[in-house]
């Protein structure tokens, strides 16, 4: 039954209300009286719709006010989808539209007011891991109360028998010479199953996201490396969902409170 109505804009929809709660139109409704509210092809089936509603019951007010949910929800729905971005790497197709990664990781960390949480599989070293990280360290100098927590995977290589400890204090030391650029260091967390020595154990942290003060959320293929953010082929999402947002850092921090994931000793 509402069938033609979703077929309307939500102008259309908005139009018609005002139009019936005005008086403009009356029962029974003609289809050539709707020619300024509806586009002309559908003016027969809406007509016959209205018509419909009120012999079965419905009063003038209802159906207008039910024309004005309607178009409302057409407003939120629409709200919604502006608030997801295509954030891609690599060569663009002409006539799409998305934004670059490395500029919205930089938007996003220069714009951080209480909060950041990264996760990524992989991170640069030396200059191209201080680049991509500077914008970060730079709002946390401006921002003292910044709270930054990062999530890292913290690997063995293949056959490599050295204690989970030593790798991971390795590990702390690279992280602070070589990757990130600024005395006030993050809380670093990490899965100490990509460390186990048995292939039956052994997982990784694979997640590629950050969290902005959890009001938005960009979740990626792209690891915190400049070939990720300039050069590959990686595709993303930028949400700007306070529930999203919410949710997807809570299961990291519940994996904390839960020690699956566990603070990296020294960061």
């Amino acid at each position: 039954m509402m069938a033609p109505f979703l077929s309307l804009s939500r102008p259309a929809l908005s139009g018609l209300a005002a139009a019936l709660e005005m008086g403009r139109l009356s029962f029974p409704v003609h289809r050539f009286s709707l020619a300024s509210y509806v586009p002309e092809e559908l003016g027969a089936v809406i007509s016959s719709e209205l018509n419909k509603l009120r012999q079965q019951g419905m009063d003038t007010a209802h159906i207008a006010y039910m024309l004005k949910l309607l178009a409302q929800e057409r407003a939120v729905s629409h709200q919604k989808q502006e608030q997801v971005d295509l954030v891609w790497t690599g060569p663009e197709a002409i006539g799409t539209e998305s934004r670059e990664t490395a500029v919205v990781v930089r938007e996003l960390f220069s714009s951080a007011c209480h909060s950041v949480l990264i996760s990524s599989f992989a991170i640069d070293q030396g200059a191209k891991g201080h680049e991509l990280f500077r914008p970060l360290v730079d709002r946390m100098n401006a921002k003292p109360q910044l709270s930054v927590r990062m999530f890292l995977n913290v690997k063995r290589q293949y056959n490599d028998k050295m204690p989970a400890s030593i790798l991971l204090r390795q590990f702390s030391e690279n992280f602070r010479k070589h990757v990130w650029p600024g005395q006030k260091l993050p809380e670093v967390f990490h899965d100490p199953r990509a460390l186990e020595l048995s292939t039956n154990a052994n997982a990784c942290l694979h997640a590629k996201c950050v969290v902005v003060d959890e009001e938005r959320v960009f979740i990626t293929s792209a690891n915190f490396t400049e070939a990720a953010h300039k050069r590959n082929i990686e595709a993303g999402v930028l949400i700007s969902n306070r529930v999203t947002a919410r949710a997807i850092r809570s299961q990291f921090e519940m994996l904390v409170t839960q020690k699956i994931l566990q603070k990296v000793p020294g960061l």
